[in-house]
């Protein structure tokens, strides 16, 4: 495993051919009194911009006509004479010199048959054409040019159907119709493989263990096949520019169970990549870099350099305020594995296994998550590879549909005394709608009434809620036969239509059970006929999460861990065998969403904004009560960074204690 360094700078330099005195205000006393002040001990550097522009000496790119000198050579020296690591940017997807001089290298969407090199913006390169030949000599060059870097990042990862030139006579080579997307997919599968293996034997040409990363914006789950070209994972996952905040944990629970280090990537920014003078309030930083500790990641915190290189101060004085606290706490956040109890089977890994273009969130997966956080449940997210055995339940949240390998994996969890979750469509066959497992019900499909209503059982029901709850997409129809019924469907009247509808939004229910119910308990199968995680990621409905909630606890359980922090507070519970101790994480902020859709396209900037979720305020938590059971002996225990110890007391195989207040972040360790 290459390890990482806690304290990072991703320091973007995307800079136009038509900005003059590239680098000419370097100062280098300033930038390394600037990055030391700030506790920086990591930053990405920039080789070649998605311009397609070079900021060094090159005989293969095109350098930046009005660079002053050699920025990155200056930058490189600087930061090594203090002991900050350098590891090497290349734009790899975007290059605007090679769009220019070599249009036939760009990619053409098959529905509209020309490549678009007039658009305003950046333009994407195939990876089937020789633009992978021409990115993997400026690999080598690099690599060569700076040989005691510390890695190389390679940016914009993707690639879409394409019909480009090199594209048509690959699929023709290959007996394989452009016309048909099934090989058109397989086309572009080739691209991203071609490009995978070139540019990482160029990374590696002179040293096989040059650390390299390969940046799509997000780590695929389920993409195990390319993880052989990575030395490291980074999460880019900034809150502010479209991620949100619970992009970056949902990606590190999956992550941690990956044999990688890996570090989270936040920016400095008010919304994204790519803003001047744009700034996130102190208190923001601080949270995402608590997090990124609380959830096993070293952190890395996104910066755009001006044109003439000189470092802003402003940047670096709120980035310290974080990096300090940071670096306070790395003795308890290093080398470390999660605790966990649920497994959550991420229904994206399953879509996107075998494709080569991949989205980001998966409504499924992002609402599973948020109830899971919002919980303060121990889970980590798993792709079908991973090990099901150590957790107590797995959840297959609405979609995940069997086939026979699966089946058999999870008959065998279930024999170990395993517990499984089903929501919606999930359990069922992947290629017909009967149920994989006995669920103690019959399935009778999908429902022809969106919505319907549930009244589940007692024990289940939200706390302020008695009487029939809407559910807004459709269910399937299950009638318990053997199991526990978990409460009923209620059906409207009709569905709103175009000749019969009532009231403003949709009909209301019958006020007599339709004979069907809202989920069954069969053994150690429980089933909810909704889709009730894609349900909450689209309405956030809280009597949904509490519903969900009292269903999770009714399966799993007795709990390894209870607190008692309101549905904002986030918890993560992490092992350090080495130390012989438990670190458990608390987090707690608000976030809030400002501002409103505003027009930005007057000529200079493209696009709307329809607000940014922000932090501004961290407010203290008071009086945080914990139990938890480690299934060991705690000796002792202490509040960290602060070495305050705290009292305990031992109850029938767990502990017991009391946290008078914390703000953002605390560390709680316990040791055996």
């Amino acid at each position: 495993m290459h390890k990482l360094r806690f304290r990072q700078i991703h320091l973007d330099f995307h800079t136009s051919e038509k900005i003059a005195n590239i680098g000419g205000k370097f100062d280098k006393k300033k930038f390394q009194d600037v990055l030391t002040n700030a506790r920086v001990n990591s930053i990405t550097c920039f080789s070649k911009c998605h311009h397609g522009l070079t900021y060094h000496e090159t005989s293969v790119g095109v350098k930046h006509p009005f660079m002053k000198g050699e920025l990155l050579r200056e930058q490189f020296d600087a930061c090594k004479e203090i002991d900050i690591n350098v590891p090497i940017y290349l734009s790899a997807g975007l290059d605007e010199a090679m769009a220019a001089e070599h249009p036939e290298w760009l990619t053409v969407n098959p529905e509209e048959q020309k490549p678009d090199p007039h658009r305003v913006g950046f333009k994407k390169l195939c990876f089937n054409s020789p633009y992978v030949e021409y990115l993997s000599e400026q690999i080598k060059e690099a690599v060569r040019l700076f040989p005691t870097c510390d890695g190389i990042f390679l940016d914009i990862i993707s690639q879409g159907q394409c019909c480009c030139d090199s594209c048509v006579k690959l699929m023709a080579e290959n007996n394989w119709d452009a016309a048909k997307e099934e090989d058109r997919v397989k086309c572009s599968q080739h691209g991203l493989d071609r490009y995978y293996r070139m540019t990482t034997e160029a990374a590696k040409v002179d040293d096989p263990d040059m650390r390299i990363f390969h940046n799509s914006g997000h780590i695929t789950r389920g993409k195990l096949d390319i993880l052989k070209h990575f030395s490291h994972l980074e999460l880019e996952s900034l809150p502010t520019g479209g991620w949100g905040y619970d992009h970056f944990p949902i990606s590190a629970k999956y992550c941690m169970n990956l044999p990688y280090d890996f570090l989270g990537m936040t920016g400095k920014f008010h919304t994204t990549w790519g803003e001047f003078g744009g700034f996130k309030h102190p208190n923001a930083l601080r949270y995402e870099c608590a997090a990124m500790l609380a959830y096993g990641a070293k952190c890395s915190i996104g910066d755009q350099l001006h044109p003439e290189g000189d470092i802003d101060e402003s940047t670096y004085e709120i980035i310290g305020e974080a990096y300090k606290e940071v670096e306070k706490k790395e003795p308890w956040c290093d080398n470390v594995q999660s605790v966990s109890e649920i497994g959550l089977l991420s229904s994206i890994s399953l879509q996107c296994g075998a494709q080569s273009v991949w989205t980001m969130n998966d409504d499924a997966d992002v609402g599973a998550g948020r109830i899971l956080l919002e919980g303060q449940f121990l889970f980590d997210v798993l792709d079908t590879e991973m090990d099901f055995g150590k957790y107590k339940v797995m959840i297959l949240p609405d979609e995940v549909r069997v086939n026979q390998k699966l089946k058999t994996k999870l008959d065998e969890y279930l024999a170990n005394g395993g517990k499984l979750l089903l929501t919606g469509e999930s359990g069922l066959w992947a290629d017909k709608d009967e149920f994989a497992f006995d669920i103690g019900a019959a399935h009778e499909g999908p429902s022809e009434y969106q919505p319907d209503y549930i009244l589940p059982i007692k024990e289940l029901q939200a706390g302020f809620v008695k009487t029939p709850l809407v559910m807004y997409t459709k269910s399937q129809r299950i009638k318990v036969e053997g199991g526990k019924s978990l409460g009923d469907v209620y059906d409207p009247y009709f569905n709103r239509a175009f000749d019969h509808f009532c009231s403003h939004q949709h009909t209301p229910n019958k006020t007599e059970p339709s004979g069907y119910d809202c989920g069954v308990l069969n053994g150690s199968i429980m089933y909810l006929a909704h889709p009730v995680f894609k349900l909450y990621r689209g309405m956030g409905a809280v009597a949904y999460r509490e519903y969900v909630t009292k269903a999770i606890k009714m399966l799993l359980g007795q709990s390894a861990l209870e607190v008692t922090m309101p549905s904002t507070g986030r918890v993560s519970l992490m092992h350090q065998p080495a130390e012989n101790r438990y670190v458990l994480h608390l987090l707690y902020a608000n976030t809030i969403n400002r501002g409103g859709e505003m027009d930005l396209s007057g000529g200079t900037v493209a696009g709307k904004t329809k607000g940014v979720e922000v932090i501004e305020d961290l407010m203290p938590l008071a009086n945080v009560k914990v139990k938890v059971n480690l299934g060991c002996e705690v000796k002792k225990v202490t509040l960290e960074p602060q070495g305050k110890k705290v009292d305990f007391e031992s109850k029938d195989g767990h502990i017991e204690l009391t946290v008078d207040e914390f703000t953002c972040h605390q560390m709680i360790v316990l040791q055996y």
